[in-house]
């Protein structure tokens, strides 16, 4: 569904990703893992077409998105959940996801209610609160209310980045719940996470990203395995459960 091919981008002088290459396969969860600064965020940010890359390729469903505007992606079924959540806090919650079905206006007011339905039924909660401003919401309220937005585009890929940042366990571990429940469905994902455990329990396979560079892939089960991965980005108490 997604290849990338030599991806490289920096800020002037300084270079954030050197010649990254990836793939991401339909119906599967691919997870980047890796530490502040390792370039996660603008990678996605480069494939939402929110940053430019300076040279590399990237191939989304056929097509090459290498330079397309922002604004084209999310029709051509690639959306992002963005870090913070970014709901628009003086609207309701409903009115939130309605923006986010902008895209599903061939399909006429059927289609926009019959995905309505269907974000409420993933995220009961948002049924619950669909009139109240999205600002007032819990954390992770906001958060649920970011993934449904972006949901409503029936989008092919969904790109999440950090879905866990400042979120009390509890809700995280809800959270990745319904990340999993997204791919039984048939959704494809790519997770940007620092929460590596977290990320690799439930991702097909992963990525690790270290100073703008792919330092390790393979399946999510010989991630977690991989004793310099352990040691990195695990913690002591991950790595003694392995043990």
């Amino acid at each position: 569904m997604l290849k990338i091919r030599n991806l490289e981008s920096g800020y002037g002088k300084l270079k954030v990703l050197k010649h990254i290459s990836m793939h991401v396969d339909t119906g599967e969860i691919v997870t980047i893992i890796g530490a502040n600064g390792a370039g996660k965020t603008t990678l996605l940010s480069i494939i939402s077409g929110l940053v430019k890359a300076n040279s590399g390729e990237m191939i989304f469903d056929g097509s090459n998105i290498s330079g397309l505007a922002p604004s084209k992606i999310p029709a051509l079924g690639c959306v992002m959940v963005p870090e913070g959540r970014q709901v628009f806090a003086t609207m309701t919650v409903e009115e939130n996801l309605i923006l986010g079905g902008h895209v599903l206006r061939k399909g006429g007011k059927k289609a926009l209610l019959e995905q309505l339905d269907h974000q409420y039924q993933l995220f009961p909660v948002l049924r619950e609160r669909r009139d109240q401003l999205a600002g007032t919401l819990s954390g992770g309220e906001q958060q649920m209310l970011a993934m449904g937005r972006a949901l409503m585009s029936k989008p092919s890929l969904v790109m999440m980045d950090e879905p866990s940042t400042g979120l009390a366990p509890l809700i995280v571990k809800e959270i990745f719940q319904i990340i999993e429940r997204l791919r039984d469905e048939g959704n494809t994902v790519l997770l940007v996470e620092q929460n590596a455990k977290a990320a690799l329990a439930i991702a097909d396979r992963g990525y690790v990203l270290e100073t703008g560079k792919v330092i390790a892939q393979g399946a999510a089960e010989d991630l977690l395995a991989n004793s310099a991965v352990q040691r990195a980005y695990l913690g002591r108490e991950r790595m003694e459960e392995l043990e």
